[in-house]
C-alpha cells in the first residue's frame, strides 16, 4: 500500500509540474487600466460533486486573497447540473457574495454540460477581455470534437482555459488535455486528499488572470505548494 501512494504522488507531482511549466510558458496578460482581472470559474455541479463543490467554497477566499496586491478580481461563477441546468452569476469582486451564491447551491444528478461552459465562456470574453477560465470537473459525456471547435475558439479569443481532473477516467483526461491545448491553457489532476496543491494551483491561475506570469513572481514566498514552485521557477529565468 506505501508503494502504490507512493508512486501515485509522484504521478501527480509530475503533472503538477507540468502544468506550472506550461503556465511559465504562456503569455502575459495584463488587465488593463483600471480594470480587474477577470476570471470565469466553472464547476460540475452533478451528483457525485458535492464535496468537491463544498471544497471550491472554502477556496475562493484564498483566490481573492491571491489577487489584492493586483488590484483584484472580478469572478463569475458557473454551473452545470441536473437536466439542462446551466446558471452563472454576474461579475462579482466580493468574495462573501460569492461564497453567499455558493452555499445556496446543491448539486443534481445530470449529464455533463461542458459545451455550454465553452460557449458562455466565448460570449463574455467577445463582450469584454475575460482572462482565464477555470473549469473543475471528473467526466465527459459529450462530443469531443464540438468541444474541441470550441475550445479551439476561445484560444483565437486569447482566453485560456484552465483544466482541473477530479479522478482517473482516463477518457476525460484526454478529453481535458486536448480542451486545455486548444485553448491555450493548461491540465492538471487533482484529488480532495490534495487539498493545499489544490488551492495553490487555482491561486496561482487566479495571479495569471489578475497580472500576468510577472505577477507570480511576487508572490509571498511562504506559500506552500504548486504556487511557490512555479515562482521559484520563475525566478530562476532571465
Amino acid at each position: 500500500m506505501t508503494r502504490d501512494r507512493s508512486l501515485t504522488d509522484k504521478s501527480t507531482s509530475a503533472a503538477v509540474s507540468a502544468f506550472l511549466r506550461r503556465v511559465q510558458t504562456m503569455p502575459a496578460v495584463r488587465a488593463g487600466s483600471g480594470r480587474r482581472g477577470r476570471l470565469l470559474f466553472t464547476i460540475d455541479a452533478t451528483a457525485s460533486r458535492q464535496p468537491t463543490w463544498d471544497r471550491a467554497c472554502f477556496l475562493t477566499g484564498h483566490m481573492f486573497e491571491a489577487t489584492r496586491a493586483l488590484g483584484g478580481l472580478a469572478m463569475s461563477l458557473a454551473y452545470y447540473r441536473g437536466y439542462g441546468e446551466f446558471m452563472a452569476t454576474p461579475w462579482l469582486s466580493d468574495v462573501d457574495e460569492i461564497r453567499r451564491r455558493m452555499t445556496t447551491v446543491s448539486c443534481l444528478g445530470g449529464q455533463t454540460q461542458i459545451q455550454k461552459v465553452l460557449d458562455h465562456a466565448i460570449a463574455e470574453t467577445r463582450k469584454e477581455r475575460v482572462n482565464a477560465l477555470v473549469f473543475v470537473g471528473d467526466a465527459v459525456e459529450e462530443n469531443v470534437d464540438a468541444l474541441a471547435h470550441r475550445a479551439g475558439e476561445l484560444g483565437m479569443l486569447n482566453c485560456p482555459g484552465f483544466f482541473f481532473h477530479e479522478g482517473g477516467d482516463p477518457f476525460a483526461e484526454r478529453c481535458f488535455r486536448e480542451l486545455a491545448r486548444l485553448s491555450g491553457g493548461a491540465y492538471a489532476p487533482f484529488d480532495l486528499s490534495s487539498a493545499d496543491t489544490l488551492r495553490d494551483l487555482l491561486a496561482a491561475v487566479a495571479v495569471y488572470a489578475a497580472g500576468g506570469r510577472e505577477a507570480l513572481t511576487r508572490l509571498p514566498p511562504q506559500r506552500s505548494g504548486a504556487a511557490a514552485l512555479l515562482t521559484h521557477q520563475l525566478s530562476g529565468r532571465r
